[in-house]
């Protein structure tokens, strides 16, 4: 069958040859394999060992499959089952369609909500590896890093390693900028050298690209797997792996640690298809860990009830309390934007940054407010999700060669600039909650040699969120304080 594959990594029927093989699978002639009976493909097992595919992403013939099959070692379900997704588990009857299939010659129907990584339908097989588990071969040493952790870092170190061991659901509730990629690594190691599978999940591509090669020079010793849209390591099987939550929909009972990076972030924190592909890629005794700064008021009551045991980093590594923001009224500041002004408070903000060669951020509420102001901020371009320059822009602010941006939330996480100082235009709007207000705060003191800064709410009426943002950050600045995490 031809298939093409885009840049996204999405699959593509390019002929009419899906028909006939779909046939094929349900009036197939069985014929022996070259290999003796009862003996398997180690290839075949390197390729679908703890993953969940569909015909077309498995580069071995169906005669293969079906007489592996046959001897139990793969096993096969369809797509859909009862108006039941079983790749991405949706449920909902708006995203199904059923329609008349020319190939299984009956009114079928497919699901819509995954659909970019190839139809899964009624008659759509899925296979998957049901032979002996692969065995990793994992050296005595894995590990080569040399950095310390802080008091507050070291503890929760830990406790993760712990969780990895015992199979626990674990919280890490860690400030921005407490270093919680290095938190993980000790109990990564003790993973691996106790034979088990772990992976690292995180809902953008971009953390993806930044932790990959992170963890390759830790783990130097170890095949580490980084997947994500038109990755070139999708078919690398590894003991470490990094990848898109949306990735996980190809894999089933895979991992024995499941790490989850930003697990408030968008959007994970609002698709219920991501909570249903972790756990079906993880083993039923898996270690579940969850990393955020801004976790969910559900992983909060849940924390302090004690139905889900958590360990905190309230301070970051340079031992310096977390800048608090200020908030400053600017008037009805989209009605002055709109007049081609900009409110005073932030005119004068801006300036006197400027002019001490400060770099900043300003966040806006919306792509179209932003554009409306862009054009009164002269030598201040913009970004946005879509934007075709983004990468390049940011890339050209660390460099000092910008002054500043204007942009979306879409900055709001994993931005690291020196003596970055930011501002939130509109902040009382509904699109800056009190995760995002954080985290942009969060941007702010980051390093050893500029641990302090500026971050100014602009509003034009205070919200709950923005008030909420500034008791989350002043509580864990005082459990800082509380444990002895921070410096006089």
């Amino acid at each position: 069958m031809k298939i093409l594959l885009d840049e996204k990594g999405i699959y593509h029927d390019a002929s009419n040859s899906l028909k006939k093989e779909v046939e094929h699978v349900n009036t197939i002639s069985h014929s022996p394999l070259s290999i003796p009976q009862k003996a398997y493909s180690t290839e075949l097992q390197h390729h679908l060992f703890g993953r969940q595919l569909l015909a077309a992403e498995i580069p071995f013939s169906l005669d293969v499959l079906e007489t592996h099959i046959e001897q139990g070692y793969v096993a096969k379900t369809f797509g859909v089952e009862l108006d039941h997704c079983i790749r991405c588990g949706n449920r909902d009857k708006q995203l199904f369609y059923t329609f008349p299939c020319a190939i299984c010659g009956q009114l079928c129907t497919y699901c819509r909500s995954c659909i970019m990584m190839g139809r899964v339908s009624e008659c759509t097989p899925l296979y998957t590896w049901t032979g002996p588990a692969y065995e990793f071969h994992v050296p005595k040493s894995v590990m080569n890093w040399s950095g310390t952790l802080s008091e507050g870092q070291q503890t929760a170190s830990d406790r993760v390693r712990q969780a990895i061991l015992h199979q626990e659901e674990l919280l890490v509730w860690a400030v921005c900028g407490a270093g919680k990629t290095e938190v993980l690594f000790a109990g990564i190691e003790a993973g691996l050298l106790a034979g088990k599978r772990i992976c690292i999940a995180t809902p953008r591509t971009d953390v993806v690209l930044e932790l990959a090669p992170r963890l390759k020079k830790a783990f130097p010793f170890i095949e580490v797997a980084a997947l994500y849209g038109g990755s070139d390591d999708r078919h690398k099987l590894a003991p470490l792996t990094v990848a898109t939550t949306h990735q996980l929909f190809r894999f089933k009972e895979a991992f024995d640690a499941v790490i989850i990076d930003e697990v408030d972030a968008f959007p994970y924190s609002m698709d219920p298809s991501l909570h249903y592909a972790v756990q079906k890629a993880k083993k039923q005794t898996a270690a579940t860990i969850y990393l955020t700064a801004t976790p969910s008021k559900q992983m909060k009551k849940q924390y302090r009830s004690g139905k889900l045991q958590a360990v905190t980093i309230p301070a970051r590594y340079h031992r310096q309390p977390i800048p608090v923001p200020e908030m400053k009224w600017c008037g009805n500041w989209a009605k002055q934007f709109q007049q081609k002004k900009i409110p005073h408070p932030v005119q004068a903000w801006v300036n006197e940054r400027i002019e001490r060669q400060i770099p900043i951020l300003l966040f806006f509420p919306s792509i179209a407010v932003m554009e409306t102001a862009s054009p009164l901020f002269q030598n201040l371009p913009a970004v946005y999700a879509e934007h075709p320059n983004r990468k390049e822009r940011v890339q050209a602010l660390r460099d000092g060669e910008l002054q500043g941006l204007l942009t979306t939330t879409i900055l709001e996480r994993g931005v690291t600039i020196e003596r970055l100082e930011v501002a939130v235009i509109g902040a009382e709007h509904e699109v800056f909650t009190e995760s995002a207000l954080v985290q942009i705060a969060g941007r702010v003191g980051r390093s050893f040699s500029y641990p302090t800064g500026n971050i100014t709410f602009f509003h034009y009426g205070k919200s709950k969120a923005m008030v909420e943002a500034v008791k989350h950050i002043t509580s864990m600045n005082e459990e800082a304080r509380k444990r002895g995490l921070l410096d006089a």
